[in-house]
């Protein structure tokens, strides 16, 4: 083995190891009061309890998944969804099992000030995003090794999507239903503060954040990795360029290096403003990792006007994350324009601040579309104009899009460690709340969770953005492998005067807001039992909103879990089925037109829902910052943060996953398209 083909291990278990430590660190500091420690295992109890339902589904559908994979297609890729389901799932309890940790340890350092309390909460974030990438780097770099044809192991894309989906899915439920519920009844009818111990679903609430975005986020990432890797790696299997196969899992390599850096730098001394630190420690990794991908392609690639033309699609690619961090950083944080003026528009009713956020909300899409189209168009014509003498041009501009997105996806590690961060500190402030610690340790939580509420929107961004440029890849790949599969069968025309063309785009375009209206609805089912739920206890024990009775928790996270289980069958069966029943019934051509519309209709919604929702919570969390808590203008504010949390939270997020898993599974069951038609 070659030391390219040693290098993206060296960098997974790098990661492992760095990660390991911070884990140590992490335990070594003190967890805080009895009081505290009660609060952070129930909540890690209740976080428990809904995995172990969730993976009673998860598992038996993965099993039965790999079987019809590997006797009905082909065995390597039945393997391939085996390792990607597993490792999805694996990426979602890693996430859960640390941000739960690390919590109660930040809330602990709350009264030592904003520094000590920002590292915890940052190096518990940094454990995740140092664990999962280095999971999707040495899953899909080993696949490879072992089965060099990209398209034998494409089931590790259908394998991550899937169960992303469905912890994405029900986390998202589960968290939303439980902070709707307690938001409804605790803040605006009973005016009690957020996270106040006697609201009822105050403990569901803070599961609610671990199963939802820390678990939710990780296995997120991990599924987009994995899907960018082998959008990649299948287009260069077009190109035919044995070298360029490694370009990719170098690419992986060189982010995974640069994230560890960018982790390692950051400090608790001098911390006044949390952004900064953050920033400084995104772009150190950023340049890291453009330096390591020019020496990695000069001196494994080689030296040629396609090789730097490639080299040039991957400085696309890293710049194109603070481009996206600066847009979505503009629509959500609230020291922006945008987010002052939903929570001065408060002050004329809930309608004036609804209609605000989804004005704000519509208004980012467009330098979103705009950055994306340049970051195509420049990253296709680099690579395509560069293409060898008797190369397909095409091919080299469609990989250079998908190094582009690998290059995004290769900074994963540090986007995430500052994405995990927010849940972590929401968490915290949960625990200083229901324990009393005081206002001046809430004020340190709270600053932190706002500059959360805007990276986890960035993450989102960054997620969607990458979903789009690595399905345009998987697009191509389809119509390839379509072409091969269908040989002496069928003609395959993607002209837009076929009707099939146009029948695939109108469904395609519809499966993102079908799915969307089935998530909030489902948001709104369970929130009402929450509702209800909390409402009843309340009503029973007069003793638990003076202090004298404690409430049951329990069955709160009981009915969020029960209530998130059943929901997420519906978006699942969705994109799972469409692509089939489409490529069986009008054949693959109908199949690309879906691909194409999902992704249209999909990145532009899944983004606008991401910020309007982001947008309407730092609004709250702007105003309770001015002092306003308890006014009317803050209840209106507290509505609009209710209706956004669906949005941003459950919605938004599972939106990208679906655009992927339609992919995948198009890819993966193509052959099945032409064994039907051929009866």
């Amino acid at each position: 083995m070659e030391i390219a083909e040693i290098l993206p291990f060296i960098a997974g278990f790098a990661s492992f190891l760095v990660a390991g430590g911070l884990v140590f660190w992490i335990l070594k500091q003190p967890a805080g009061t009895k009081e505290m420690m009660e609060i952070s295992d129930a909540v890690k109890e209740g976080a428990a309890a809904f995995l172990k339902r969730e993976m009673k589904i998860i598992i038996p559908v993965s099993i039965a998944m790999t079987v019809i994979i590997g006797l009905f297609l082909t065995p390597s890729n039945g393997i391939a969804f085996a390792v990607g389901a597993t490792l999805s799932a694996v990426a979602g309890i890693v996430s859960l099992k640390i941000t739960v940790k690390a919590a109660v340890r930040a809330a602990n350092l709350s009264g030592s000030g904003l520094g000590k309390t920002f590292v915890m909460a940052f190096r518990g974030g940094a454990t995740v995003g140092l664990v999962v990438p280095a999971m999707a780097l040495l899953a899909i770099t080993g696949l490879y090794m072992i089965f060099p044809d990209p398209i034998t192991i494409a089931g590790v894309g259908i394998g991550a999507s899937l169960i992303a989906l469905f912890i994405r899915i029900g986390g998202g439920i589960f968290t939303k239903a439980a902070d709707m519920g307690a938001d409804l009844v605790g803040k605006v009818e009973a005016n009690i503060p957020e996270d106040d111990p006697r609201n009822p679903a105050t403990i569901a609430d803070n599961v609610g954040d671990n199963v939802g975005d820390a678990a939710g986020m990780g296995s997120d990432i991990y599924e987009s990795y994995i899907i960018t890797v082998l959008a990649a790696l299948l287009i260069a299997a077009l190109i035919g360029a044995p070298n360029f196969f490694l370009y990719p899992l170098l690419i992986g390599t060189s982010g995974m290096l640069a994230s560890i850096v960018g982790v390692v730098i950051i400090g608790s001394k001098n911390v006044k403003d949390v952004m900064k630190p953050l920033n400084r420690s995104f772009y150190v990794s950023a340049a890291i990792a453009i330096v390591l991908n020019f020496i990695f392609i000069t001196q494994f690639i080689g030296e040629s006007n396609a090789a730097y033309a490639l080299f040039g699609s991957t400085v696309i690619g890293v710049i194109l994350v603070p481009v996206i961090q600066k847009i979505t950083n503009y629509y959500t944080s609230y020291k922006k324009a945008p987010v002052i003026e939903i929570a001065e528009s408060a002050k004329w009713g809930y309608a004036s601040l609804t209609l605000m956020g989804i004005i704000k909300g519509m208004q980012s899409t467009g330098p979103f579309m705009i950055t994306l189209v340049i970051a195509i168009i420049v990253s296709y014509s680099l690579a395509s104009g560069a293409a060898p003498e008797g190369e397909d041009p095409v091919l080299y501009g469609i990989f250079g899009t998908a190094l582009t997105a690998m290059a995004m996806l290769s900074l994963a590690g540090i986007v995430l460690s500052i994405d995990a961060f927010g849940p972590i500190a929401d968490n915290a402030g949960g625990i200083v709340e229901m324990t009393g610690m005081g206002e001046e340790n809430r004020k340190v939580t709270d600053e932190i969770d706002a500059v959360g509420n805007t990276t986890k929107a960035v993450t989102k961004g960054f997620a969607i953005a990458s979903a789009a440029l690595a399905a345009l890849a998987m697009i191509q790949a389809f119509q390839f492998e379509a072409a091969h599969v269908f040989a002496g069968v069928l003609d395959l025309d993607y002209s837009l005067t076929n009707p099939a063309i146009i029948v695939g785009l109108l469904i395609g375009g519809l499966i993102p807001f079908i799915i969307t209206g089935q998530l909030i609805n489902g948001v709104s089912r369970a929130a009402g039992k929450m509702v209800d739920e909390v409402r009843r206890q309340f009503k029973a024990d007069a003793g638990i909103l003076k202090g004298t009775s404690k409430p049951d928790y329990a069955k709160c996270v009981d009915i969020a879990t029960v209530a998130s289980i059943k929901e997420l069958w519906k978006p699942a069966i969705v994109a799972i089925l469409a692509p089939i029943i489409m490529g069986v019934l009008l054949g693959p051509t109908a199949v690309a037109g879906l691909l194409m519309g999902a992704v249209i209709t999909g990145i532009l919604l899944a983004y606008h829902l991401a910020n309007t929702g982001g947008a309407w919570d730092n609004a709250k969390k702007l105003i309770e910052m001015r002092g306003e808590k308890g006014t009317e203008i803050h209840k209106i504010a507290v509505v609009g943060d209710i209706i956004g949390d669906p949005y941003k939270d459950t919605a938004g997020p599972a939106l990208n996953t679906v655009i992927k898993l339609l992919n995948t599974i198009a890819i993966v069951f193509v052959s099945a398209f032409v064994a039907v038609l051929a009866i």
